[in-house]
């Protein structure tokens, strides 16, 4: 397999493991397990937020919240797993 390929596939991995520490994050913040009050927590808000915002803002202008809910963060999961299906189908075969 392609070196650069390879690349792509874990970097997609390994978004999707910050996509789902941004969601449990949220949660603890939503449900007051922890606050922006610690400074190791607002550092770690800020960098997940700062890695995930560039993908999940345009999902949240197409997709309203219902009901409080965010689904971006599942439209996004499962647009990067499309993506690498797709490189795995496309380019890797």
């Amino acid at each position: 397999m392609n070196p650069f390929i390879w690349l792509v596939i874990e970097l997609i991995s390994l978004y999707r493991y910050v996509v789902i520490a941004s969601v449990i994050l949220s949660w603890l913040v939503a449900f007051n397990i922890i606050n922006y009050g610690n400074p190791l927590v607002r550092q770690i808000a800020h960098a997940v937020s700062a890695l995930t915002d560039p993908l999940l803002d345009p999902i949240r202008k197409v997709v309203p919240a219902f009901g409080g809910l965010d689904f971006s963060p599942i439209i996004l999961f499962i647009a990067l797993q499309f993506v690498e299906q797709f490189i795995w189908y496309y380019l890797v075969r």
